[in-house]
């Protein structure tokens, strides 16, 4: 009796292995969507901060409507960010960066530059926006390249 109850025991614990392998807990996450700015609300941003960037070198004084777009959408791509980071995000952070340090807003600036930096420097906008950090003074630590087990290996023979 007790052999058999065993093999059941057995059985069943391999009917439910199967199951949880086939069925996983992270299903939920594959299936669902990731928010996702679409590319009108991207174009509205890049419009906002042109528009206010051509204020600021037509020497329009900004309002306090402006300055609110200003934080605004900033903001609104720190949000976008911490879910996913798309270079499509790079030009508006850069732009926004530009517009910051022009308005003389040194830590706005700083941030978005080292958030294209951090984020996108395989684009165009990496290696700018590391110049206009150098020129503004702030100090950038180099990352070292990740090596692999194998090169590791190789380093101690």
């Amino acid at each position: 009796m007790r052999k058999i109850l065993t093999v059941i025991c057995i059985v069943m614990l391999g009917i439910l292995c199967l199951i949880n392998y086939a069925m996983p807990a992270d299903a939920a996450k594959k299936t669902a969507k990731k928010p996702k700015i679409d590319e009108a609300q991207l174009e509205q941003m890049t419009q906002k901060v042109d528009t206010l960037t051509k204020k600021y070198y037509t020497r329009e004084l900004f309002s306090p409507e402006d300055c609110e777009n200003l934080i605004g959408i900033k903001l609104e791509l720190d949000t976008i960010m911490n879910t996913m980071q798309e270079p499509v995000y790079a030009p508006v952070y850069f732009k926004l960066g530009t517009l910051f340090k022009l308005r003389n807003m040194n830590p706005e600036a700083i941030d978005c530059f080292k958030t294209v930096l951090e984020n996108f420097q395989d684009t165009a906008y990496g290696p700018k926006s590391r110049e206009i950090l150098a020129e503004m003074g702030v100090e950038i630590k180099e990352s070292e390249p990740v090596l692999d087990e194998e090169e590791e290996e190789e380093e101690y023979y």
